[in-house]
């Protein structure tokens, strides 16, 4: 009897254990650990070479994370911003919010091409794009997190989505607080997120309205300190410069802090979409007060809401491809 029920005992634990071993492959989550054995070295190889970029330009840091962003509120995190145009296929790189603002490519096609190397087909470029938006923030001073790693690559793209998902300059404070709650992220996200801009630079063109004509009415943005003002229109005119960079915290432009939060307490927030979350919204301004005012609170929020981020509508298991080349898919490599 014992005997038997040991017997039968062993034949349910055998026909458990292929969904057991099955988990992780096809359960669809994503984990730190996915590459320590099929690639140990991929995370450390990605890091050197973006330590190279980021020495010869810092600003690199902001446009991967910028990168990173784009990616995820369009089809989820699945470098589908990556893809150029092919065939029937459109690519994002053209979007309003991409188009002559978008840049990094070339640091992920070094990473991918190394990466491809080491250990062929086996790191995504989503993956690439979620390590390299950690690695972006950490070189310039900002926290660390465990990035949670199993992603695929899309098999497509969508201008449209590119164009409709992603947060404007100009959009109001309802608007892109809805556009990150169709994301699955919340106002405190919103308001963590929105602190990358602690680096990086900005277009004239994406804040020329509030120097100018914020309403139509062509009066100014008078949430902007008009002394701050004045600087910008010198290399903002109301026509013309499109392309002038500005940086986006003018006091630490390339280190990861919580100055950009207390630019918005002095109604220097270079963008509408910055300084929206002091004048617009109770519950973002409070947010805004407490980052100024720590930045420990700022930097482990941060980490928690890209953790977030990074996990919109992954594709996992046997969902989309590992792409050779980031900026085609296989069929057409």
């Amino acid at each position: 009897m014992a005997n038997s029920l040991s017997f039968l005992l062993l034949l349910s634990l055998l026909a458990f254990a292929p969904c057991c071993l099955c988990t992780k492959k096809l359960g669809g989550f994503l984990y730190p650990q996915f590459y320590d054995f099929s690639c140990p070295a991929a995370q450390e190889i990605a890091k050197s070479i973006l330590a190279r970029a980021f020495q010869k330009e810092p600003r690199i840091a902001a446009s991967l994370l910028r990168l990173h962003f784009h990616d995820c509120f369009v089809k989820g995190c699945d470098a589908s911003i990556l893809l150029d145009s092919s065939g029937s296929m459109v690519s994002e790189k053209g979007s309003n919010p991409n188009r002559n603002s978008a840049r990094g490519f070339e640091v992920i096609d070094e990473i991918k091409s190394a990466l491809e190397k080491e250990c062929p087909q086996t790191v995504s470029c989503a993956d690439i794009l979620a390590i390299a938006a950690r690695d972006s923030t950490v070189i310039s001073g900002g926290p660390s997190w465990e990035v949670p790693l199993g992603r695929r690559d899309s098999l497509g793209a969508s201008l449209s989505g590119s164009n409709n998902n992603i947060p404007a300059p100009n959009n109001t404070f309802q608007t892109i607080l809805t556009k990150f709650k169709l994301q699955g992220l919340d106002i405190v996200d919103l308001v963590a997120l929105s602190g990358s801009h602690t680096i990086g630079n900005s277009r004239c063109t994406s804040f020329r309205q509030r120097l100018y004509n914020q309403t139509g009415n062509g009066v100014p943005d008078f949430t902007l300190d008009q002394n701050y003002a004045s600087e910008l229109r010198d290399r903002c005119p109301s026509s013309g410069g499109d392309q002038n960079l500005f940086f986006l915290d003018y006091v630490s432009p390339i280190k990861f802090d919580n100055s950009y939060f207390k630019n918005l307490l002095s109604y220097k927030g270079l963008l509408n979409s910055d300084q929206v979350l002091l004048t617009k919204n109770q519950e973002s301004a409070e947010l805004v007060k407490k980052y100024a005012e720590n930045n420990d609170i700022f930097l482990e929020q941060f980490a928690k809401s890209m953790i977030k981020m990074g996990n919109i509508s992954p594709l996992t298991g046997s969902r989309g491809e590992i792409r050779t080349n980031c900026r085609k898919i296989n069929a057409y490599y």
